[in-house]
């Protein structure tokens, strides 16, 4: 006769550490998060110079610039909280990591994943309004609203990351614990766990809905809307007009959502090798991130526009500098 053992006198069989085994028997896996390292390094710079310029010029102190002001932030973030403590793990061959440090890892990567998703959704409403209701648009998108926008997703952010971990507490670690990743992923935690997971699984489950398909479908329909609204403009030169301020949008959330649901369903469709599954997981968070403020650099007018004002402005400033300096001299 089994007997049942209350929930909160249950011991838990946790581990002192994780093992992180990354890529597997890989020749030259090193160059690899060598590479990594030179993503890290673009990444910081490129989402530090978009934040930068954001902050520095006025004509983009604006509702949208907030939002694209968050998603650099969560790109810095996420490949923070993703390459540097990892490379250096493969790099130095110490792949070990404290429970402790896993659990904080894995929330700091899904919460920046969470961030960046909610903040691509959060951009398609200003696109939507803006071409739809464009006499409103500036009565509806205020800068109060936007932060409004920002900070709710916060909230909800690391409340369903919150939960995600802390479910992981509840878990029971009795033979292996070597992680089949490239850091602590919560799929591959998870499934050493020796006891009742369904919650955890229930959990991720409800993350992948509420962070991914859901906001990937309210960003289609938004772009639903956009198109029917762009089909009754008449010019041809504003319609192209309207198409261009969406096409920088366009371009991140393919890059953000393409490779993540790929590999979700590769997953669930077949069985996909280790190495492979990880070199695609690493290159869908990692890559976004560094590519995005390039993007909004290369693509976005209002952003080139102010980057040519502020260089002016600086060039300005030396130049005068070096005329009270020589005059000095004199």
């Amino acid at each position: 006769m089994s007997t049942m053992v209350p929930f909160e006198n249950a011991t838990f069989i946790r581990p002192s550490t994780f093992y992180i085994s990354g890529l597997y028997n890989m020749p030259h896996s090193k160059y690899y998060y060598m590479f990594l390292c030179f993503v890290y390094v673009v990444t910081v710079l490129g989402n530090s110079f978009i934040m930068g310029t954001i902050y520095l010029a006025r004509s983009l102190h604006t509702a949208k610039y907030i939002a694209v002001f968050n998603l650099a932030l969560s790109d810095l973030c996420g490949n923070s909280a993703l390459i540097p403590k990892y490379a250096d793990m493969f790099l130095l061959e110490n792949q070990y990591i404290s429970y402790e440090n896993c659990l904080t890892s894995m929330f700091f990567v899904f919460l920046f994943i969470s961030q960046q998703s909610f903040t691509l959704l959060a951009l398609s409403f200003d696109r939507v309004i803006a071409i739809c209701f464009p006499l409103m648009y500036h009565a509806i998108v205020t800068k109060t609203t936007m932060t409004l926008i920002i900070g709710v997703m916060w909230l909800f952010s690391v409340l369903i990351t919150t939960i995600l971990v802390s479910l992981v507490t509840r878990l029971s670690f009795c033979e292996t614990t070597t992680v089949g990743s490239y850091f602590c992923d919560h799929g591959p935690v998870v499934k050493l766990s020796c006891n009742d997971n369904t919650s955890n699984y229930m959990i991720a489950d409800t993350y992948i809905v509420l962070v991914l398909c859901i906001p990937l479908g309210l960003i289609a329909i938004s772009y639903v809307c956009i198109g029917i609204a762009l089909l009754k403009i008449s010019h041809g030169v504003d319609r192209m007009k309207a198409m261009k301020t969406c096409t920088s949008h366009l371009i991140l959330v393919a890059m953000f959502y393409v490779p993540i649901f790929s590999i979700y369903m590769l997953t669930l469709t077949t069985s996909v090798q280790i190495n492979m599954r990880i070199l695609n997981s690493v290159l869908a968070q990692a890559i976004p991130p560094m590519l995005n403020p390039i993007i909004y650099t290369l693509k976005t007018e209002e952003v080139l526009q102010s980057i040519k004002v502020l260089f002016k402005q600086i060039k300005v400033k030396f130049d005068m500098e070096d005329s009270v300096k020589s005059i000095a001299k004199k």
